[in-house]
Formats: C-alpha cells, structure tokens, sequence
C-alpha cells in the first residue's frame, strides 16, 4: 500500500489476499489499543483475574491476525479463531460477564481483521457505553448472592424448616440440591440466597443453627456448577 493513500482510505481498504506490512502494523497495533479498551471496562467496578484482564487485552489482535493471514478466506479466519477461543470455555468455569466480553473482543477483532478500524472504534464506544451504563445500575452486581449450605439431621423435614430466617435475613433463597452425606444419616441442603446487606449478620448463623441442631452450616459466594 502507497504512502501517499489518505488515512481514511487505509483505515477501511484491504487486499484481502496480500495485506501490506503497513497495513497489518496499522490494524495490529490498533486491535491492541481496543484490546485493552474493553479489559478497562471489563475491570470497571468489578473484580477481575489478570489473566482474564490480559485475554482480552491480546485477544482483538489474534483473531485481527488470523482472519489477515488465512489466504484471505474470512470465513476460515472465522472458524480458526472460534474454535481457539472455545479452550476458555472447557478449561475455566465463567459467568455470563466474562463470555459477553470475550466475545465482544473477538468480535473487535473480527472488524479489524477485515480492515475496519474506524467501525472497530464506533462499536468500542457504543457497546462500552452501554455496558458501563449497565454496570451502574446493578445489572451484574452480584455481591450479596451466596451459597449456603446447611446440614440437618436426616429425621428433620427440611420443607420450610428456614423459611422463617430466611424470610428475616435475605431477600431470597432458592433450594437448589439435596443430598444425603455421613453414609445416609444426614441431609446437605444447598440454597443460592441474596443476603438483604453485604454483611452476614452473627443472628444468621445462631438461627439456623437453632433448627439444624448445631451440624455445619457454610456460607460462600459461588459453587462448582452453580453461576453466580
């Protein structure tokens, strides 16, 4: 590509077949910016892993990179990359966050892959602007939901055995499994509950352990299997 091309006509040309090294310099390094772009947003307000915060952050310019180099075969670069990106999905357990932004990264990168960049940054704003606004408002905050577990003894009728508490101590609580554990001669109880303040009240505790006869009671933000 001439250096005398205007930059718009950079930004949004592309030789399918046979990029320049300008031009995949220009689209890698950009890919980069937005790449950390969206792992700024994805830590606004909300707590991260490194490497998650760094996936995103490269992962605009793999798939840019990908959907460049296959021959100029978009949909090929399309398969390479999602069959790549689905390693997160059968390794590390996420949350529906954490899938929206990996996607809304490969997503980005798809756009600068096939020479976009100026779209690319349009779609960086917009959907940014809305997750933000999400954010804000409470959509992903998650920080009063818990798993409780709570173990009874097996001649206890654990149906509406807590309604009580719970009623006095959150503002929901969902049975999710029952199990028996100690060889059969107790019952595991495990509920996904919204405490009513981030706190966990002393009161709680001592109330249920009034009715499940003083046996183990835990209290943990998320479950193998159960997302939060």
């Amino acid at each position: 590509m001439k250096g005398r091309e205007k930059l718009p006509e950079l930004l949004n040309t592309m030789n399918a077949k046979d990029p320049s090294f300008e031009f995949l310099l220009t689209c890698t390094i950009f890919s980069l910016f937005l790449g950390f772009a969206v792992a700024a947003v994805y830590s606004y307000k909300n707590k991260y892993s490194k490497t998650l915060f760094v996936t995103l952050a490269i992962l605009p310019a793999i798939v840019q990179i990908i959907i460049m180099l296959v021959d100029g075969n978009i949909g090929t670069g399309i398969a390479v990359a999602g069959a790549f990106s689905l390693i997160r999905f059968r390794s590390v357990p996420g949350n529906a966050r954490d899938i929206c932004f990996l996607f809304f990264s490969m997503a980005l990168g798809f756009i600068c892959g096939i020479g976009f960049l100026f779209y690319a940054f349009v779609f960086l704003i917009v959907v940014s602007g809305v997750l933000i606004f999400t954010t804000n408002l409470g959509f992903f905050d998650n920080a009063n939901i818990r798993v409780l577990r709570i173990t009874i003894p097996e001649n206890l009728d654990y149906d509406g055995l807590f309604d009580e508490v719970f009623s006095k101590f959150l503002r929901s609580a969902e049975l999710e499994i029952v199990k028996t554990t100690n060889m059969g001669s107790m019952y595991e109880l495990t509920y996904t509950v919204q405490l009513k303040s981030p706190k966990v009240p002393k009161d709680f505790f001592d109330e249920l352990r009034c009715r499940n006869g003083n046996l183990n009671i835990s209290l943990s933000r998320e479950q193998k299997g159960l997302e939060l």
